[in-house]
């Protein structure tokens, strides 16, 4: 447990943290991509140990990284076979268990799906429900967006799909 900070006129500060979490995945053969738990035709699917759902598992690193509890590689590593396959699902509720087993309060989740392809606004909606049933929070907490790279880099080239993630959890007061 951390000491107590308090402001200049002796006001406790509450301890809000932020975190992030970055994740990429190559493209492979397949007919759908999953996206915040929502299946998505494609052209192809993500490569990956688990699901390879980019965007849950940056996050679940940003989760996680609120709290200073490693990475979701950490925790589900790739090496052991229970997680080929399995749904990010269980890596994102695995770090909310964890922020709510420190009394802790996801405020806010934010996050940047990057791609040129699919298009990703028909799934928007879906993407943000999913993950706040997931998470036990109101769905205006939650954003999705997509952007593309103007044709750079190997997601301009469409070779897969990175996700940028932000959450905001406020802990109780040391």
């Amino acid at each position: 447990m951390h000491k107590q900070e308090k402001d200049t006129q002796g006001i406790p500060l509450p301890d809000v943290r932020c975190g992030n979490g970055f994740d990429v995945h190559a493209f492979t053969q397949g007919d759908h991509v999953i996206l915040c738990g929502v299946r998505i035709p494609h052209t192809h699917a993500l490569a990956g140990h688990s699901d390879a759902d980019v965007a849950m598992h940056a996050l679940t690193d940003a989760l996680l990284g609120c709290i200073a509890a490693g990475d979701i590689g950490t925790h589900f590593p790739p090496s052991d076979e229970r997680w080929r396959g399995a749904p990010s699902r269980l890596f994102l509720q695995h770090a909310a268990d964890m922020v709510r087993q420190q009394g802790g309060i996801i405020t806010h989740c934010d996050l940047t799906i990057i791609c040129e392809a699919p298009k990703l606004r028909p799934h928007i909606d879906a993407m943000r429900a999913n993950l706040a049933d997931i998470l036990g929070i109101a769905v205006e907490r939650i954003s999705v967006k997509a952007t593309t790279t103007e044709r750079l880099g190997f997601t301009g080239r469409k070779e897969g799909i990175a996700a940028l993630a932000t959450a905001t959890v406020a802990l109780p007061a040391g």
